[in-house]
């Protein structure tokens, strides 16, 4: 069993924010009803190249992007807009205990599908909302996309070379951060609300909005600023409270080292040969190499260039220093560690019984997570699921399919 068995979720959302949020709880054992536009689906099924490759190794048509957020989930396809297709989704949400949605505030009140109305016909619904602004406030009612909520949020004025120097600039993160961190902040609400639910008896409203998460998740910067008033700026790969904590270029390659305390500090430095170092007093403590940080980062610098990055790595990894190489994707997931932590993943999926893709990081010793099905494909399980749950007809099932209310894969 799952940690989440039991449970049953209606996801409405689309994109990346609420499908990460419902991809999590299908991972613990939640069974997730992804619910999704007859013809085209959820926006990201388009979103290729590349797409997911057959046994021949030609190309799909499931782009990678959906595949990443809605592992173990049932498609139905059911249009939203006709009074026949919301009908459903009440009585599907009837029976559920979670729904998950990332409509604009307010617009799902004229399909009979917001919070108030769901609640009235299931009291335990616990109800996740999922906007970029939240469901109050001036900005409300507006759209909200990662790249907007990045720039709004703060995080791209510390993400970034400095301004003084070459390729200097605001940059967003190389993944969608304030969807990624908002469909985990929305998995943990979700699971709080259950919780609460064994309490008390009923469901409630989660509100969440990806700018709250972009501003909570500023952590130890916006803190700095509330305790200085001195607005922190962009460090490219160095760290504002941490010197020397950053990438340094070898003769061949570049390479990190994050060096956390002065003990570490002292330790890198006898591991390199400049053992001098920590007795000068400009270097002596953190705050002092943080003050001088300009000065301990040229002597470092201009020392790595004398060897490769294997060579440093290989010098300070012994001595329990953080060290590592800058890998890229295909470098990361050949990690003997990745594999060994089961990172890599092959569940089969109808197009291709060979498809493999990242695992999730979760490990429970005692309710593991468990992969029973890929990403779905458009509406494959809208019959069975309006028959388990709904006792609709072959006769109905057809009737609604003639009307363009419901699809199914064929």
């Amino acid at each position: 069993m799952g940690a989440l068995t039991g449970i049953r979720v209606l996801d409405l959302s689309r994109v990346l924010a609420g499908p990460w949020c419902g991809q999590i709880l299908a991972d613990l054992g939640a069974e997730v009803i992804k619910v999704e536009r007859p013809r085209s689906g959820d926006d990201t099924r388009g979103w290729g190249p590349p797409w997911m490759k057959d046994p021949q190794g030609e190309w799909t048509t499931e782009a990678s992007y959906y595949q990443s957020a809605n592992r173990g989930k049932r498609s139905i396809a059911i249009d939203l807009a006709s009074s026949e297709g919301q009908e459903l989704v009440r009585a599907l949400a009837a029976d559920c205990d979670v729904l998950i949605e990332n409509y604009k505030a307010g617009s799902l009140a004229k399909y009979g599908l917001d919070y108030p109305t769901l609640a009235e016909i299931n009291p335990r619904l616990v109800y996740c909302s999922i906007t970029g602004f939240g469901q109050t406030g001036p900005r409300a009612a507006e759209p909200g996309y990662d790249f907007i909520i990045q720039g709004m949020g703060g995080l791209m004025s510390i993400t970034g070379e400095r301004d003084d120097l070459p390729g200097g600039g605001p940059q967003k993160t190389g993944v969608a951060f304030a969807d990624l961190t908002t469909g985990l902040y929305s998995t943990i609400a979700i699971q709080a609300a259950l919780l609460n639910r064994e309490k008390t008896g009923l469901g409630q409203h989660c509100d969440m909005a990806l700018l709250d998460v972009q501003v909570a998740t500023l952590a130890n910067q916006s803190m700095n600023y509330l305790a200085s008033g001195k607005v922190p700026g962009r460090y490219g790969n160095a760290h504002a409270n941490i010197v020397p904590y950053q990438v340094f270029r070898a003769a061949d390659r570049d390479f990190i080292i994050a060096c956390g305390n002065d003990s570490q500090f002292i330790a890198m430095c006898n591991a390199i040969g400049l053992p001098e170092l920590p007795g000068d007093p400009r270097f002596a403590r953190n705050a002092d190499r943080v003050k001088h940080r300009s000065e301990i980062v040229e002597i470092l610098s201009a020392h790595f260039l004398t060897g490769t990055a294997d060579e440093w790595v290989s010098k300070i990894h012994p001595v329990k220093v953080p060290v590592g190489a800058i890998n890229n994707i295909a470098q990361a997931l050949d990690e003997p560690q990745v594999k060994a932590r089961d990172m890599l993943v092959n569940i089969p999926h109808p197009l291709n019984q060979d498809f493999t893709m990242v695992g999730s990081p979760l490990k429970l010793s005692g309710s593991p997570v468990e992969y029973h099905r890929p990403a779905p494909l458009l509406g494959q399980d809208t019959d069975d699921v309006l028959r388990e749950r709904l006792n609709l007809t072959a006769e109905q099932l057809a009737s609604l399919k003639q009307q363009g209310v419901i699809e199914q894969h064929q």
